[in-house]
């Protein structure tokens, strides 16, 4: 472990949603009527109760606790209303891991440790969501600055060109600066340290034990020569740059995981230009002709099957890009029977390997920007997120005027930015 001195400004707090009292208020009124409408409907005196609480501490202190019961369903409906994602068919099975009494960050790394084992060893990788500490009273706590827990490193070559991810060629840049040691002999797929900032807006650095996680060897079922290209990949992907937002409340360190779909892997992470970019040779290796037009269409198939055969063969659970389509329709059916609408952004659900050949390219999506959600800054896709509300409920005039304003004032932003 690591530490720098500091920095003068936080990123987080150009990411963070900026909300009135009278914003903060609104989303958490309706987030615990919906806790209560979804999963105690026939406790409505508790929930009258639990309004006026909230809306007291709201008043008084300017912020308030979830209960464990809040804080684990509020998450999972963060995950429902993901637009972007594409599996939430298992959207009540997260498993929430409270860790909001954990501040230090020596603790938070020894938390997301466990976390990291946890969902590398298990036969069936299960989904899970350790949450730590809020932002209170526009305090940040500390937080995990990394993208994701495990990630490649990136070294720029004198010569040119890059060895490892290009994606993280600027992470890499600061971990060495913070003391990083790279092996002596950097290579393509060298697990980088995470960047945790504490309270105080330093950075501290923290590896992850080779024991924690898994590497997936990339081999093909029939064609010798893809597994001789050297190709891997960790099995498990946890995010960790991402706010979980619940109920007017904001946790910047909220890190998450799910499984693969291979095409992230072999159609984006591996084949990518701004990435990898071995697509041509995993050309080579099959023996394909570049004359032929849709050398690239054969290879990208070729190139998923070998993902989806290594992970397989590991015991590492992965779903293709056809099955997980035909999941997500499922979903949109559960939710429309559940009478609730499905926030979907077309450009993330659809896969990007086959993509008219996939169940979900003739839906109609929109990205509804509900809260609970996750979102990465407020210049982004936390741009105008805000509470579903029943028409038969009481919706503060003022509250309604704030978010007009709010949308005034993004779509102003939008349209002279450009």
């Amino acid at each position: 472990m690591y530490i720098d001195q500091g920095t003068r400004s936080d990123p987080l707090k150009r990411r963070v949603r900026r909300q009135t009292p009278l914003e903060v208020r609104e989303e958490a009124l309706a987030f615990i009527d919906q806790f209560y409408r979804e999963v105690a409907p026939d406790q409505d005196a508790e929930r009258l109760r639990r309004r006026r609480e909230v809306a007291g501490l709201l008043r008084r202190h300017g912020h308030y606790d979830h209960t464990p019961e809040e804080l684990a369903y509020g998450a999972r409906l963060a995950w429902r209303n993901s637009a972007r994602c594409i599996g939430r068919l298992l959207w009540k099975s997260l498993e929430v891991v409270d860790c909001r009494h954990v501040t230090e960050t020596d603790e938070i790394a020894a938390c997301i440790l466990e976390h990291v084992t946890r969902a590398n060893s298990e036969a069936r990788t299960p989904s899970i969501i350790s949450i730590f500490a809020p932002i209170r009273n526009k305090v940040a706590p500390a937080y995990v600055e990394s993208a994701q827990i495990l990630q490649f490193a990136g070294y720029i070559q004198e010569a040119g060109g890059v060895i490892g991810d290009p994606a993280n060629v600027e992470m890499t840049r600061t971990a060495i600066s913070l003391g990083w040691r790279p092996p002596a002999s950097p290579g393509h797929f060298d697990v980088l340290p995470i960047i945790i900032r504490d309270q105080a807006g330093r950075r501290l650095l923290y590896e992850m034990p080779p024991s924690s996680y898994r590497m997936i060897d990339i081999t093909h079922p029939t064609v010798e020569a893809i597994g001789a290209l050297g190709l891997r990949w960790y099995a498990t992907p946890i995010i960790s740059d991402m706010i979980l937002s619940i109920g007017g409340v904001d946790y910047p360190c909220a890190p998450f995981n799910g499984f693969y779909m291979a095409t992230e892997i072999a159609s984006r992470n591996l084949t990518d230009v701004a990435r990898y970019d071995r697509l041509a040779e995993v050309a080579r290796a099959l023996d394909l002709d570049p004359a032929d037009p849709l050398w690239r269409d054969v290879a990208l198939t070729e190139l998923n099957r070998a993902v989806l055969h290594s992970f397989t063969a590991a015991g590492v659970s992965i779903i293709d890009h056809h099955t997980a389509s035909e999941q997500f329709v499922t979903f949109v059916e559960k939710e429309h029977t559940a009478r609730r609408p499905t926030s979907a952004d077309w450009s993330w659900i659809v896969p990007p390997q086959a993509s008219a050949g996939c169940a979900v390219f003739h839906l109609s999506m929109k990205d509804l920007r509900r809260v609970p959600n996750f979102y990465r800054s407020r210049a982004s896709d936390g741009m105008n997120l805000e509470p579903f509300v029943w028409r038969h409920e009481h919706r503060p005039r003022l509250a309604r005027l704030d978010r007009w304003r709010r949308r005034l004032m993004s779509w102003i932003r939008r349209r002279y930015a450009g």
